[in-house]
């Protein structure tokens, strides 16, 4: 008789052991499903729990990296220049961009970087050396002087202007190319179409060279 009190007694202590142990581990809290009652309500309404704030922060950060003063990649699109004119930004085939200002429009086989400045956007030309430069003078201002100095009035069908990477080493600088066709007589009597060619500092507005064919010294050049 006493054994089998014994074993009772022994058996009703083995069941409550093993039913506090589950209590303390707390697998489940009612109707949630999770341990910690906590992270339901971190999670409650998102369906994702803590993995979503988590998500969100990423996403924040994100968007700050590409604030004022930060660097990007040029995108399409149309800005306010440092000036207060309106410049517009096209990306090409093979990565390149094409810039227009007051009408006149550059291509630009360079890698192209935008920064927000204020309300407005400074726009920089990569060099092959790894140096940034500044695009200080627009499209419209190279070519009214590019088109001075080569005596012509206005860009026609058969001009051309390009942003280029000009001299080397430190010299390097980024400048606009401007190519055109133009009327001349030789010698005054012959007449003939001239290919020349003007370029300008982007970044200083400063004519940089001048070009024409050998045989322009013959010619005379009416302006156009």
């Amino acid at each position: 008789m006493k054994k089998i009190i014994c074993l009772l007694i022994a058996l009703v202590l083995i069941s409550s052991i093993a039913l506090a142990q589950g209590q303390q581990k707390g697998i489940h809290e009612p109707g949630t499903g999770i341990e910690n009652p906590e992270i339901k309500e971190a999670g409650q309404g998102t369906g994702q729990g803590l993995e979503q704030e988590e998500g969100e922060r990423v996403i924040t950060q994100t968007q700050a990296d590409v604030g004022v003063g930060q660097r990007i990649r040029a995108k399409t699109g149309n800005y306010m220049n440092t000036a207060g004119q309106q410049m517009k930004i096209n990306q090409q085939v093979n990565n390149q961009f094409r810039l227009e200002v007051g009408g006149v429009s550059a291509d630009c086989p360079f890698n192209l970087t935008q920064e927000q400045f204020q309300n407005r956007t400074r726009l920089y030309a990569n060099l092959k050396t790894g140096r940034d430069v500044e695009i200080k003078i627009m499209p419209d201002v190279a070519s009214e002087t590019a088109l001075q100095r080569l005596r012509l009035r206005n860009c026609d069908e058969d001009c051309l202007i390009e942003l280029k990477e000009v001299g080397s080493g430190e010299q390097t600088r980024v400048a606009y190319e401007v190519r055109a066709q133009r009327n001349a007589k030789v010698l005054g009597i012959f007449r003939a179409r001239m290919q020349v060619q003007a370029q300008v500092d982007a970044e200083t507005g400063e004519t940089l060279q001048v070009k024409k064919p050998w045989w322009a010294f013959l010619a005379t050049e009416p302006e156009e």
